[in-house]
């Protein structure tokens, strides 16, 4: 199958990193933190160089504010509720995902209230709106990196810079955009940063962080066993162990590790480059096909996500045909941000999302044209 759909995640994997998992499953994997022996000892060494291996693709040296979760919801949860108190207010976009929208919304019945900006037809929110909309409560900023939906590049060092000069915590959700943007958390002023494992630093699933900045203080979201301070009932708030209650997922750390070691000797913008011309390649062929309509900036200003819809069908069938009859996985639908698809005008018919990844080749990219071309011939036939 040709896979276009590494918005979702990321496919295949690094071999190396499957083998790195393996020997740590086959090996030595104890239980990290909670023992003295050997086995123990070993896979704890190996999730803290995991650490620093993701610390330093994101340019800090703070790698113990790098905390492991399953995913980049679990993430931002835990930043959204480890920060808002009653009387709190927050700024985001409508270009968000459900992962930021949803736990706001739940947010509304503690006494936090949020605005949301509404970017224009290409998904693009200026700083400027930004700051129109600080009140003496503001206090956190939230804002993804790059859009789900369209891959619309946001200014996140911009917004950065203005949320700094206000005072204003500043939280981005690298969920489309760690691996592929290169992101400097102290030099962007990010306080927070959730990121998954699986997507663009190509690790296994079931893996995501949450980068918390030296100067800022969390809560933590789940509450347990953390190997250290025992005796104690009151939560630790040590990082990271405080924050990563309960048995890590340790082959998976480690599997992410060598991935974001991986991805950083490649170059995130030798990455990021790679997948927008394989875009560009994909538009300039689909450009005079009248029936295909596509969405989203020009490939130059976002990730390398090509949002599209063909006269005659709805996302659904496309995704269908594409998979049944051509082997090629894309993803249609509403890719769990509504009010993004209401923002760029597919909020009726929602549209299908191809996303490209470094394994990816022009020859994906002609097949796929290839295919919607039948396809939309068919349907422009069918209509006369």
């Amino acid at each position: 199958m040709i896979y276009l759909d590494n918005g979702a995640t990321s496919f295949p994997k690094p071999r190396g990193m499957v083998a790195a998992m393996e020997e740590c499953m086959m090996q030595y994997c104890g239980n990290p933190g909670r023992s003295g022996h050997a086995m123990s000892l070993k896979t704890g060494e190996a999730v803290y160089r995991a650490r620093r291996s993701v610390a330093e693709l994101l340019h800090t040296d703070h790698g113990d504010r790098v905390i492991f979760t399953k995913n980049t919801t679990e993430s931002l949860n835990m930043g959204l509720y480890g920060i808002l108190q009653d009387g709190d207010h927050v700024i985001t976009t409508s270009m968000e995902h459900n992962s930021v929208l949803r736990p706001l919304k739940a947010l509304e019945k503690r006494g936090i209230s949020q605005t949301i900006i509404q970017a224009d037809t290409e998904g693009f929110v200026s700083p400027m709106d930004f700051e129109k909309y600080v009140r003496p409560n503001t206090r956190l900023i939230v804002v993804t990196g790059a859009s789900n939906v369209t891959g619309t590049k946001m200014p996140i060092e911009e917004i950065g810079r203005m949320a700094k000069k206000r005072g204003i915590l500043y939280m981005v959700d690298g969920a489309q955009a760690v691996g592929c943007v290169d992101i400097d958390v102290e030099a962007m002023h990010i306080d927070l940063l959730a990121f998954p494992g699986h997507k663009g630093l190509l690790g296994p699933l079931g893996t995501g962080g949450l980068y918390v900045g030296p100067s800022v203080e969390i809560e933590p979201l789940l509450m347990g066993g953390t190997g250290t301070e025992s005796k104690s009932r009151i939560q630790p708030k040590t990082y990271p162990e405080g924050f990563e209650a309960g048995t890590v997922n340790a082959p998976g750390i480690i599997g992410l590790g060598y991935a974001a070691d991986y991805v950083r000797r490649i170059g995130v913008d030798v990455i990021g480059q790679y997948e927008e011309e394989l875009i560009c390649y994909l538009e300039e062929k689909l450009k005079n096909m009248e029936f295909i309509q596509t969405y989203g900036p020009a490939p130059s200003r976002k990730t390398g996500i090509t949002l599209l819809n063909v006269d005659g069908y709805n996302g659904e069938e496309i995704t269908s045909m594409l998979s049944d009859r051509y082997g090629i996985a894309v993803r249609g639908g509403y890719h769990c941000a509504g009010l993004a698809h209401k923002t760029i005008g597919t909020w009726n018919q929602g549209a299908v999302r191809v996303s490209v990844g470094p394994y990816n080749k022009r020859s994906d990219m002609d097949r796929l044209a290839d295919a919607l071309w039948i396809m939309g011939k068919q349907a422009a036939d069918e209509k006369k």
